[in-house]
């Protein structure tokens, strides 16, 4: 829903700490980590012309952060429940930048040193351009549900979701409980179609019934992906569900047009002593007529290349 690469906006530091010493130490340690916030926090310790250090004993954990040791320090950057997860306390001025952020609908990436809290780095993601027409698009195509599932807080989420009009939004999701949300669905009675450009959609977008994702995502989510849109955007989602509506068509009515000669064949040989040679012929018509039928789209295709 959002562009694949977030921005950063404020940096916010506490205990005397500098912002240049706060971004340098988040980058060394998001350094060798692909996910679009590491990338976001990487371009701007370059924007800063910032000096990173080496880092030594990494430990990363999927949905939470990741902790190092650089120069015989500490530190840890992820989320909130990582800090929780980390024992490491809140300060007041940390929670209050918190809800204002989150109220603008942005993020916090906590950022701790030897088991203190340093600051926060704001996360704002943006919109994909063509998100909008393309749920409107979808709508109008008869899909039911439309949701966020999302590992970031809920006022974030929320507002991402009340603004593009969503049906309903997950927050703060960790990998696994994304599959276990598809998998709520499908007892449901749903088909489920996962759209993931990360690590982290690997295992819901794998017990998805369709799985969608984008050329210039994680390797793992387009090895994964039944459907890869190689534009690097969605514009063309709505386009994807109508070939699949025509295919659907076509083998429906081309199965239709190779079955349907046989009660005339049937009856034939009843009432108009049709010999085996001609039911034979009139049903490999009907046979050749319905695969013919059935390849109209990819001849289409072909001509018009």
């Amino acid at each position: 829903m959002t562009q694949e690469e977030p921005e950063v906006g404020r940096i916010i530091v506490c205990n005397h700490y500098l912002e240049e010493e706060l971004l340098t130490y988040a980058a060394a340690a998001e350094r060798k980590l692909t996910h679009p916030i590491a990338k976001a926090i990487l371009n701007k310790a370059q924007e800063f012309q910032l000096t990173l250090p080496e880092i030594e004993y990494p430990n990363y954990q999927m949905g939470y952060g990741i902790k190092v040791t650089i120069e015989h320090k500490i530190i840890q950057v992820g989320s909130l429940r990582f800090m929780d997860l980390e024992g490491i306390a809140i300060p007041k001025i940390i929670e209050e930048e918190m809800a204002y952020s989150f109220n603008q609908g942005h993020s916090l990436v906590m950022v701790a040193i030897d088991h203190q809290l340093c600051g926060a780095i704001e996360i704002q993601p943006s919109i994909r351009p063509e998100i909008k027409d393309m749920i409107g698009g979808l709508r109008q195509r008869g899909l039911k549900h439309l949701a966020i599932v999302s590992g970031d807080h809920q006022y974030p989420t929320q507002k991402l979701a009340e603004e593009l009009g969503m049906d309903s939004y997950f927050y703060e999701v960790l990998p696994e409980n994304k599959a276990s949300i598809v998998e709520d669905l499908q007892k449901q009675g749903h088909s489920v179609c996962f759209i993931g450009d990360g690590i982290n959609d690997a295992i819901a977008m794998k017990k998805a019934q369709v799985s969608i994702s984008l050329l210039g995502a994680t390797s793992v989510a387009t090895d994964l992906a039944q459907i890869v849109l190689m534009d690097e955007n969605l514009s063309h989602l709505c386009q994807l569900f109508d070939i699949a509506y025509n295919l659907k068509n076509q083998l429906r009515n081309g199965l239709i047009i190779s079955i349907a000669p046989l009660p005339i064949v049937i009856v034939g040989g009843f009432l108009f002593h049709f010999g085996i040679f001609s039911s034979i012929i009139v049903n490999q018509i009907a046979v050749l007529s319905g695969v013919s039928y059935a390849m109209k789209p990819k001849l289409k295709h072909q001509r018009s290349q």
